[in-house]
C-alpha cells in the first residue's frame, strides 16, 4: 500500500530516517508521496536523502496556507518559486500541499486565497495534480477549485476532516479523498461515516506523519509504518480485507500521481 501523504523531510526524522524507511518497507508500505514546503532549504536537503533511501518515494512541492504570508504583497511570485522548487526536486509529481486554513489563520485570509489560486493555476498549466489542505474554509476552497478549473487536473483532498457536503463536492469535481489516522480517534464518528462510503475508485489513505498517529500509537511521532493501522480501520469500515483495500488505494494513487 502507498502512504499518499507524508512529511518524511520534516526535521522530526533528521536523526533516524533510514530506520523509519526500513520500518515502512517491513510493514508493507511500498511507496509514498512526500510533501515538501516550497523554499525550505532544510526540507529540500532532507527530501533528497529520503529520495535516495526510498526509490519508490515521490514528491509534491507547494506553499502551505500557513506559509502564504511569506508571499504577502508579492503573490505574483508564487508560481515562479514553486516552479523552481519542482525543478530541483527528484520525482516531483504534484503541487501541494496547498489550500486554505481558517482554523489557525497563520496567514491573512486574502493572502491565503491569492496564493492558493496562483498554485492551482500553475497546476492547471503544468498538468500536475494538486494536494489540497482545507480547514474551516469549505466555501472558499471549493470556489477557487471551481473557478480555476482544478477538476480538470484532479488530485486529492488530503487528511479529510470536513463535512459530508465537502466530501460530496470534492467527489463531484473528480477528486480523490484521503483519510489519516484521525479516523481511529474516538470522537471521529462523522469522518468514519464518510470514509465508509467514498467510492472505491476515489479512496486514499495516508499518515500525514509526523502528525496524527493512529490509535493505539496516538501521541507518538507518526511514521509510514503506522499506515497499516489506518488501513485496518478503513478496511473494517468498508467490510474489506486489508489486502483488498491496499490494492484499491494503490491503484487509485498510481492512476492520479503515477509512479
Amino acid at each position: 500500500m502507498i502512504d499518499s501523504h507524508c512529511h518524511l523531510a520534516d526535521s522530526a526524522y533528521a536523526d533516524d530516517l533510514p530506520e523509519v524507511v526500513r520500518r515502512a518497507r517491513e510493514a508493507g508500505v511500498t511507496g509514498g508521496l512526500c510533501v515538501l514546503a516550497c523554499g525550505d532549504a532544510g526540507e529540500a536537503a532532507r527530501g533528497g536523502l529520503a529520495a535516495r533511501l526510498w526509490p519508490a518515494l515521490q514528491f509534491a512541492v507547494g506553499v502551505h496556507p500557513h506559509q502564504a504570508h511569506e508571499f504577502a504583497g508579492r503573490e505574483g511570485e508564487v508560481a515562479t518559486a514553486v516552479t523552481a522548487a519542482l525543478s530541483g526536486t527528484p520525482r516531483a509529481c504534484a503541487i501541494g500541499e496547498i489550500g486554505l486554513d481558517y482554523h489557525y489563520d497563520f496567514s491573512p485570509r486574502d493572502v491565503q486565497r491569492e496564493v492558493f489560486r496562483a498554485q492551482v493555476r500553475l497546476a492547471r498549466d503544468t498538468r500536475l495534480p494538486v494536494v489540497i489542505h482545507t480547514r474551516e474554509a469549505d466555501d472558499d476552497t471549493l470556489a477557487i477549485v471551481r473557478e480555476e478549473g482544478a477538476g480538470r487536473i484532479g488530485g486529492v483532498f488530503h487528511c479529510f476532516s470536513g463535512t459530508e457536503r465537502l466530501a460530496d463536492a470534492a467527489l463531484a469535481l473528480g477528486f480523490l479523498v484521503s483519510f489519516s489516522g484521525m479516523i481511529t480517534f474516538p470522537k471521529a464518528t462523522a469522518i468514519r461515516e464518510i470514509a465508509a462510503r467514498v467510492p472505491d475508485d476515489r479512496l486514499l489513505i495516508e499518515t500525514d506523519c509526523p502528525y496524527l498517529a493512529p490509535v493505539p500509537v496516538r501521541g507518538r511521532r507518526n511514521e509510514p509504518a503506522f499506515l497499516v493501522r489506518t488501513a485496518d480501520a478503513v478496511a473494517g469500515l468498508r467490510g474489506l480485507a486489508v489486502g483488498d483495500l491496499a490494492s484499491r488505494v494503490t491503484a487509485n494513487f498510481l492512476r492520479v500521481f503515477g509512479g
